[in-house]
């Protein structure tokens, strides 16, 4: 089934790429990642959960996502647990869902669903004590067989990887509107500037938005940024490239995806990945916020997504995620999904807004296109087997119950920004009660925070803040400018938020206990509350309870959410709670990447003496003494 969009967005359809998902064959476009390709062949399953096999589906849009996990590749060149929403498609692409037997369409293993009331957070540190006897029996041997996710390959790796050390005035990580206007006003000073953006091309939120700065498209701003820069002899720009390790005095690790998404058609004198080791007199982190799921009963199915994300498939890449939509939310944003939606020809059957009063632009502009607005509701429970087919929604208060059948639920509980590299660096959080997030608090290296990493929203916040930390990173490292007036910018105003982090918010045990809080380990909102009862008051031992925020998106989706389950349990404020400690890497590395050329013969080579030819035709024994073959005897 195809849901492609005719027009629009940024692939290019005259430029078809075939691949495989699990044996079948499909066609996408230049452009697609393998996530949104997926989406446009009308396709959601795409795995299961770790502990519950539970269907999961597509998520997200970026680095955040945790139930889009493959396998590519086969053979030698085999790559675990790749992130469709990152996997840029080539010609040829393979993969297959992971954690599946034999197929994710009939997975046995799901039959752990059956005993889903025993598999309560805990239930191994209780269940595998004893008989003693039974640990290197049963135990043992069981755990080890069901551990894992992907494949790693059995084979050599065939490709080669490099390493580059850099210097730097000033690093710039984040292409989005405030790293754009960060590097720009840096490099005009004169100013070395590396920028580095984990995308396939610069842009950030901007390519999934339809915005309009200094009165054409942001896409042309940002093409005309990116043409200044380029002209500028001591700018570097690299994209697909994920800043993944903030270290001591302004020392970054940066990994380059050079050749995956060229395929088996890569150039042969390209390494496939280079680890940069940047030194930065000044840095400016622009990492943007990744947008939070809302915790509700059956809230995990294939269908549910992301509100930003929903935007961004349907107007990046013109691929329209469903057919019958209702989007759920506690915050303006989701509204603009609506939108996006009606205009794409999909029907939005209802907005449930948790908020008693909604009123604003974009709410305004909902009601306008006829689209139904139920203020002071919450989505209560979903059916559907593999597929999300519909919603039950009920007042917050008088609690009547409404079924709607739909094939696509965008949800949205408000963003937490990506203040992971900050944290690696030593920064200290602030919570932010207004945004319902924490943001950077006072800074220990030489930096500056900017976008929507900070807690604004607005692209001209952001290119604000952008304009400001570029010139004052710029000073700092010796090199004055003027700040750039900042451009006109035709956006529709972001609007309030009301935290909601348990929906329905007087929601009973039992039923919570099928409202996910991260979706890959199956924590549910219950797990968190168990955690709280049997003591796990600290944040980092409710996590190793419950494995909240263990999977291989390391919580980007479910540590702000389970942190105020646990607050909430325990009748204390968020920040007094406090937060997981984030640690590199940002996201996964190739073990190829970190060990680069150092393989073979030349991971630990040999040092002979001026004597060892001599030495060895006399029947020398040597012994490793470092690196250096001495005679033994």
């Amino acid at each position: 089934m195809n849901t492609r969009t005719n027009t629009g967005g940024r692939i290019d359809r005259s430029k078809p790429l075939a691949f495989t998902f699990n044996g079948m064959r499909h066609i996408g476009f230049k452009g697609d990642t393998l996530a949104s390709a997926l989406l446009a062949s009308g396709i959601h399953l795409v795995g299961c959960s770790f502990k519950l096999h539970r269907p999961r589906g597509i998520l997200t849009a970026g680095a955040e996502e945790p139930n889009a996990i493959v396998q590519l590749g086969t053979g030698a060149a085999t790559e675990p647990n790749a992130r469709a929403t990152q996997v840029e498609l080539f010609d040829g692409l393979e993969a297959e869902s992971v954690n599946v037997w034999p197929s994710v369409e009939f997975d046995l293993n799901a039959l752990n669903g059956l005993a889903s009331r025993l598999f309560v957070a805990g239930f191994y540190h209780k269940t595998f004590m004893g008989p003693k006897s039974f640990w290197r029996r049963l135990y043992e041997p069981m755990i080890r067989r069901a551990a894992g996710w992907g494949r790693a390959p059995a084979a050599p790796d065939p490709d080669r990887y490099d390493r580059m050390n850099a210097h730097c005035d000033v690093l710039v990580v984040g292409t989005g509107p405030a790293g754009l206007a960060a590097a720009l006003t840096a490099a005009r000073t004169g100013a070395r500037v590396i920028v580095v953006d984990e995308q396939a091309e610069a842009g950030g939120a901007l390519l999934g938005e339809n915005r309009r700065i200094d009165a054409k498209p942001a896409d042309a701003w940002i093409a005309d940024v990116l043409e200044e820069l380029g002209n500028m002899p001591e700018v570097r720009v690299l994209t697909r490239t994920t800043a993944f390790g903030y270290y001591d005095q302004n020392y970054i690790c940066l990994v380059e995806r050079r050749t995956d998404h060229l395929g088996p058609g890569a150039p042969s004198h390209l390494t496939r990945q280079r680890v940069w080791h940047v030194r930065a007199k000044r840095v400016v982190l622009a990492t943007g916020a990744h947008e939070r799921p809302l915790v509700f009963p059956g809230n995990d199915r294939p269908g549910i997504m992301l509100a930003a994300a929903v935007r961004t498939y349907v107007t990046r890449y013109g691929a329209v995620p469903g057919k019958r939509a209702v989007v759920f939310t506690n915050n303006d944003a989701a509204y603009e999904t609506a939108l996006v939606l009606r205009d794409a020809g999909v029907t939005v059957a209802a907005l449930i807004d948790s908020r008693r009063e909604v009123s604003g632009g974009l709410p305004d502009a909902v009601r306008a296109a006829g689209i139904p607005v139920m203020a002071g509701h919450a989505v209560a429970g979903t059916s559907g087997r593999k597929h999300l087919a519909r919603v039950e929604v009920e007042d917050m208060d008088s609690a009547p119950m409404k079924t709607i059948a739909c094939d696509l639920l965008a949800v949205s509980g408000g963003y937490s920004p990506a203040v992971h590299l900050f944290s690696q660096s030593m920064g200290k959080l602030a919570y932010n009660d207004a945004r319902a997030c924490f943001v950077p608090g006072a800074p220990v290296q030489k930096q500056a925070c900017a976008g929507s990493l900070t807690g604004v929203w607005s692209v001209k916040e952001s290119l604000e803040q952008g304009f400001a930390a570029g010139a004052q990173m710029a000073a700092e490292a010796g090199f004055e400018g003027e700040t750039p007036t900042t451009p006109s910018v035709e956006e529709p105003d972001p609007g309030g938020l009301e935290p909601l982090w348990l929906a329905p918010a007087a929601a009973l045990p039992e039923r919570s206990s099928k409202a996910y809080v991260d979706f890959q380990n199956d924590t549910s909102a219950a797990d968190i509350l168990l955690a709280a009862r049997e003591g796990f008051e600290s944040v980092e031992h409710m996590k190793r309870f419950t494995l909240a925020g263990f999977g291989t998106d390391q919580g980007k989706t479910s540590n702000v959410n389970a942190l105020a389950i646990l607050s909430d349990a325990l009748a204390r404020p968020i920040p007094e709670t406090g937060t997981t400690t984030f640690r590199p890497p940002y996201t996964p590395v190739t073990f190829g990447a970190l060990a680069g050329p150092d393989v073979g013969a030349l991971l630990d080579p040999e040092r002979h003496t001026a004597m060892q030819e001599w030495h060895t035709e006399n029947g020398a024994v040597f012994e490793d003494v470092g690196q250096w073959k001495r005679p033994w005897y």
